[in-house]
């Protein structure tokens, strides 16, 4: 059995190069409203975004009284979906980079 297709495929991935892009660290910004309840905010931060109920709890309190917390920190291919995720819920969010 020839396997030359396969050969030439692994030759092209071989001679490729590889680019990496140094990602800016950003933080997932939700927003405090007069809308949603503590427990559907912290019900979405448990699910979106992997909190324990006492971590999530604390970000709805902090949301709540500032207006708007960073509940979490990484690069923005991480974040942007798990923002889509918690705006879909109808919870206002933003991925912002970190200017420090």
């Amino acid at each position: 059995m020839s396997s030359s297709k396969n050969d030439n495929k692994t030759r092209k991935q071989e001679s490729a190069e590889v680019f990496t892009l140094v990602e800016e660290p950003c933080h997932l910004i939700v927003w405090n409203d007069e809308v949603n309840t503590f427990e559907w905010v912290i019900e979405t931060l448990m699910e979106v975004c992997g909190h324990s109920y006492e971590q999530a709890e604390q970000c709805s309190y902090i949301i709540h009284f500032k207006g708007k917390y960073a509940v979490k920190q990484g690069v923005y291919e991480e974040l942007k979906p798990q923002c889509n995720a918690i705006t879909e819920r109808g919870i206002g969010a933003t991925v912002e980079v970190i200017t420090e």
